[in-house]
């Protein structure tokens, strides 16, 4: 008779979950800062219906855990994973350019770099094709991505590409080559020129970072030099005030995303526009507890002030990089991610 495994037909989120909570609120905050939003999701849902867990069963999971790590021979580290990890901590942009490096234009193929292109710019490309070539493109990158794209194209083009998606048979080698060569020779190459950052958008997001005793005398400097790069880095900077133009729904988001000791802070240098702007979206309750605690700072240091501030304007950024806000460049109605 086998021995019973205390495991027993444990899944991988409830083994997850176990191990976490074992694991104490220190390490496990660790390890969860390591997930993606869905495995976190899917982990504390998990969680919350585990009830009582014997303790033979969490021995037993530390156990198999021991034994998996020690008797690993070493470890496999790819592509996919790398990107994973680098993707915690780094934007959309940042990440692409370092891992186009890491495996070079030949590593990885047309229709693994269009999974990673912005559907409403592949739409845009797309749009100009004929729809046999649009039902090729779609059928070869991921379903999910495939769906923005079709979303993004004007109506008369998305059902002639449904259409022909529909009735289309295996495509012939020699027809998806050339469909690959085009989109490499045109698009992607079209795509990378584009990509490629203007030396004033990086300093702006250096000056971003500085003290505003330093960011003006450096202005004043290159003034002097020339103005018309002023004025363009200038332009180009998102400073603390430019949070105006956030929404309702993009100020909650970065609500949830921030200290309310650092909020408060910030907000003491803030005009009352952006002040209310960020009390408006508060419950009445929340905003007055803002409110007290700001009173009861009493006077508080500039650089403070400023370190609080951009904190909060790289927070929004990156939530914006991320995609969970959107911020208005002030032109006409669009609207910039």
């Amino acid at each position: 008779m086998t021995e019973r495994n205390p495991l027993g037909v444990l899944s991988g989120p409830e083994k997850a979950a176990m191990f976490l909570l074992a694991s104490g609120e220190e390490y496990a905050s660790k390890m969860f800062a390591k997930l993606q939003m869905e495995e976190i999701k899917e982990i504390t849902q998990t969680m919350s219906r585990l009830g009582v867990v014997p303790g033979e069963v969490v021995e037993a999971l530390f156990r198999d855990f021991m034994q998996r790590v020690g008797g690993a021979s070493g470890l496999v580290g790819s592509y996919e994973s790398t990107e994973r990890m680098l993707g915690q901590f780094l934007e959309p942009g940042k990440l692409a350019t370092i891992m186009e490096e890491i495996r070079g234009p030949a590593g990885r193929t047309v229709w693994d770099k269009l999974g990673h292109v912005d559907e409403a710019m592949l739409a845009a490309y797309l749009k100009n094709e004929y729809p046999q070539t649009i039902a090729v493109v779609l059928s070869k990158i991921r379903s999910e991505h495939a769906a923005r794209v079709l979303a993004s194209l004007p109506e008369e083009a998305a059902v002639e590409t449904v259409l022909r998606m529909l009735r289309m048979e295996l495509v012939q080698k020699d027809i998806l080559a050339d469909v690959e060569e085009t989109l490499r020779a045109e698009f992607m190459s079209n795509l990378a020129r584009s990509h490629r950052r203007d030396n004033h958008e990086i300093m702006a997001e250096i000056f971003n970072y500085l003290d505003r005793a330093t960011e003006t005398r450096f202005f004043e400097l290159l003034e002097q030099r020339s103005k018309e790069s002023a004025d363009r880095v200038r332009a180009l900077m998102f400073t603390f005030e430019d949070l105006v133009k956030l929404d309702g729904a993009g100020i909650q988001v970065l609500l949830r995303n921030v200290d309310n000791s650092k909020l408060g802070l910030a907000l003491k240098g803030a005009s009352e526009k952006l002040r209310e702007l960020f009390f408006g979206n508060m419950s009445e309750r929340a905003a007055k507890i803002l409110r007290d605690d700001m009173e009861t700072m009493g006077p508080v240091r500039l650089r403070d002030v400023e370190d609080a501030q951009v904190m909060l304007v790289n927070t929004a950024k990156d939530l914006a990089a991320a995609g969970e806000v959107f911020i208005a460049d002030g032109k006409d109605d669009e609207m910039l991610a």
